[in-house]
């Protein structure tokens, strides 16, 4: 069975680029925040060779989700069953899917161009609606994961238009940080 090549999910780094989405937004739902990091990741990675929050995407049925951000929030939920044992000091969940900030986007964890990237899906993705977003986020990379499973990287960042020289220079980044965590 071949490995899957991923990048190394940082949670403070995450959270912060959710923080700093949140902080340009105020109060939205999971879909719109999880689509406007989607879209900065893959741009980050299309143009620099890394995502900026290195959390996995997985292909559901209205687009790609992060995979631990999601399971965090979902966690946040007031009906959450494991919600009395998950805290965080960063955001607050209401009505099951909307999410706001209750902390500062610690920027210093923020490269300018991770900051850039987050702006450009701020600014064109911030008053898409559902529906659109939805369809927009479901490029090949999407469509050849199927329902339920890991997007792959490489798959993301040539939807985003990544040459060839830096999609190979992204396999061998993520090949260098599967050998490391071995």
């Amino acid at each position: 069975m071949p490995l899957t090549f991923t990048f190394s999910f940082d949670i403070e780094k995450a959270s912060t680029a959710c923080l700093y989405i949140l902080k340009k937004l105020g109060v939205t739902d999971f879909h719109k925040l999880f689509k406007i990091l989607y879209f900065a990741d893959q741009a980050h990675l299309a143009k620099y060779g890394r995502p900026i929050s290195g959390d996995c995407y997985i292909a559901i049925k209205n687009g790609p989700v992060p995979s631990n951000l999601y399971d965090l929030l979902k966690a946040l939920r007031p009906d959450s069953l494991v919600r009395s044992v998950i805290t965080t000091n960063y955001f607050e969940v209401t009505n099951s899917f909307y999410v706001k900030p209750i902390a500062e986007p610690d920027i210093e964890l923020l490269s300018e161009t991770e900051i850039e990237e987050l702006d450009d899906s701020i600014s064109e993705h911030r008053f898409l609606n559902f529906s659109y977003l939805s369809e927009k986020a479901h490029a090949t990379a999407w469509q050849s994961a199927g329902i339920d499973n890991e997007m792959d990287f490489l798959a993301i960042a040539n939807d985003a238009g990544a040459t060839p020289e830096l999609l190979e220079y992204i396999k061998l980044n993520m090949e260098n940080q599967q050998i490391q965590l071995v």
